[in-house]
């Protein structure tokens, strides 16, 4: 069996074709969040993802609860459609079964502390000279050199390092983490936009190249509009809160029956908005005149909108704004968000078997993506890939029997 092994009818979210990327090939080293991440986008699309854990497996299969047949799901979450298989690289025999599956491989993406691979001989100067058309995408925090070259990273850290945090929250609550790892899964989705280019530029020159993904860049290069405002106007960009920093109103405001938010971002539309809710006086009032007149006295529109809402049942009035071209929508917690008839629509929950996760948002029309596999047991695939690649029953039993191939994890 290979990545294009087509999954059975009964289920949600499943890929209908073999997918876009039928016929890559990834061997994938990573582990928690960004490399998964990317992997799973990769292989949604029809790669082939060979996930080689270590002896001790991906550790976030043990961040739980909650838990299936002893899977987190923060590993579940990021890791369906590939194959697993437990293999020891820090033996020279490791090693060995590593460059075989290297041998037809398009991409290898890895996390290790940089200079890991190259401290066991297989660096990027050493692949490239055996495999010319291997792209190699390294994930690290900060990269192997510079003034924090080297180090760990972790989203939590990188969101405080690069300002996500401190244009977070309010002045009541001070800088603060987002509630999703935003710099691991951005980085994730990057590595898989680096990794595509790689492959489309190989297709003219023939030859693969190195990526040197790090957290750093990536949670600095999500700072819009923070850092434009601030390379244009000096001032130091402080979390707002819901409020948006340059559009007025964008908020998000009580009504009878729920929260609601509304974005609206043109003159157009907040007249439109002032209409809709029986208030068009609001859009002739010269302090409200235009967006930056709105700017400047966004405490009186937010009072005079707070009250204008309050009566009004927040489900029927957003939606009644977005079908008359105001931007609005109810504030939804994830599980009304899952359950919503759209996302049932968009086939934005995936199901096979046991498995539900998230969908791929990526929609093709001719080379659907989606649901193949559950997220792998760990070493589940072990012999289905080592026979693919030339390993006989034999030497299948002696990497196991001398702790280089691991179908159980090292406690």
């Amino acid at each position: 069996m290979d990545g294009s092994t087509k999954p059975a009818a009964a289920g949600k979210g499943l890929a209908r074709t073999a997918g876009a990327l039928a016929g890559i090939k990834v061997v994938d080293l990573t582990r928690v969040l960004g490399g998964p991440y990317c992997t799973m986008i990769l292989s949604d699309h029809g790669a082939d993802v060979i996930k080689v854990e270590p002896p001790q497996g991906d550790e976030v299969r043990d961040w739980g609860p909650p838990f299936h047949e002893g899977d987190a799901s923060y590993f579940i979450g990021v890791n369906r459609n590939k194959r697993s298989l437990g293999l020891d690289i820090s033996k020279p025999e490791g090693r060995a079964v590593l460059l075989r599956l290297l041998e037809d491989a398009d991409v290898l993406i890895e996390n290790f502390k940089p200079g890991s691979m190259e401290k066991w001989g297989i660096g990027y100067d050493v692949l490239s000279e055996k495999f010319p058309g291997l792209i190699h995408c390294r994930i690290s925090g900060f990269g192997a050199d510079g003034p924090l070259g080297g180090l760990p990273g972790y989203d939590a850290i990188l969101q405080a390092m690069t300002g996500l945090m401190s244009i977070n929250g309010d002045a009541s609550t001070g800088p603060m983490r987002l509630g999703t790892a935003i710099v691991d899964m951005g980085t994730g989705l990057y590595s898989a936009v680096g990794i595509l280019m790689a492959l489309h530029e190989r297709g003219t020159s023939g030859r693969g190249q190195y990526l040197d993904m790090t957290l750093y860049d990536c949670g600095m290069a999500l700072l819009h509009p923070q850092a434009a405002n601030f390379f244009l106007n000096g001032k130091r960009p402080a979390g707002t809160g819901n409020p948006h920093p340059n559009l007025v109103p964008y908020d998000k405001y009580p009504t009878r029956t729920c929260e609601i938010f509304i974005a609206s971002g043109n003159n157009g539309q907040f007249r439109k908005l002032c209409e809709l809710i029986g208030r068009p006086e609001l859009a002739d009032d010269p302090r409200f005149g235009s967006n930056g007149e709105r700017n400047v006295n966004r405490a009186a529109l937010t009072e005079a909108l707070a009250a204008a809402f309050a009566d009004q049942d927040g489900n029927e009035l957003s939606l009644r704004l977005i079908r008359n071209g105001v931007p609005a929508g109810p504030v939804l917690p994830v599980d009304e968000s899952t359950a919503a008839p759209h996302t049932a629509h968009r086939e934005m929950v995936t199901e096979l078997d046991w498995y539900r996760g998230i969908g791929t948002p990526i929609k093709f029309s001719r080379t659907q993506g989606g649901t193949r596999r559950p997220p792998p047991k760990y070493g589940e695939h072990a012999t289905d890939v080592l026979e693919q690649h030339g390993y006989s029953e034999e030497e299948i039993a002696a990497l196991q029997r001398d702790g280089v191939l691991h179908v159980k994890r090292r406690v």
